[in-house]
């Protein structure tokens, strides 16, 4: 006999129907556990700090580049256009926001996600002891 709702053949008795159990879990589910949504908000703020850091910068960049054209090839110093300079701190701002990524990392998501990877284990253990 298949366990389709709807018979194949019209002769087919319909399947028996499924038990029902009153159980309730204590708490619910952890995939809607308000912890999760911190960790997610946690991450797309780390996300958005890191991506805005880096893009943000290389936008200013050329904007400057492409409607100051002056400006950019103004000197510094003897012989260090304006344009060079910004072009050569673009690196030290990409090490910037991943090092903004991993402070943000270690400091708000690291944090939360141990502690529903442990409140996880423990859900886990305290059904496999039922």
């Amino acid at each position: 006999m298949s366990s389709d709702p709807y018979p194949t053949y019209p002769w087919q008795p319909a399947p028996p129907p499924l038990p029902h159990t009153h159980r309730r879990p204590p708490r619910p589910p952890l995939g809607n556990h308000g912890d999760l949504r911190t960790l997610r908000s946690a991450y797309r703020w780390q996300r958005r700090v890191a991506t805005l850091t880096a893009l943000g910068y290389f936008t200013l960049f050329l904007v400057l580049s492409a409607y100051a054209p002056s400006f950019m090839t103004s000197d510094v110093t003897a012989g260090l256009p304006v344009g060079l300079l910004l072009a050569l701190v673009q690196l030290p701002v990409t090490w910037l926001a991943i090092a903004l990524y991993e402070y943000t990392a270690r400091r708000h998501v690291d944090p939360l996600a141990d502690r529903i990877r442990r409140q996880s284990a423990l859900d886990a253990r305290r059904e496999a002891g039922r």
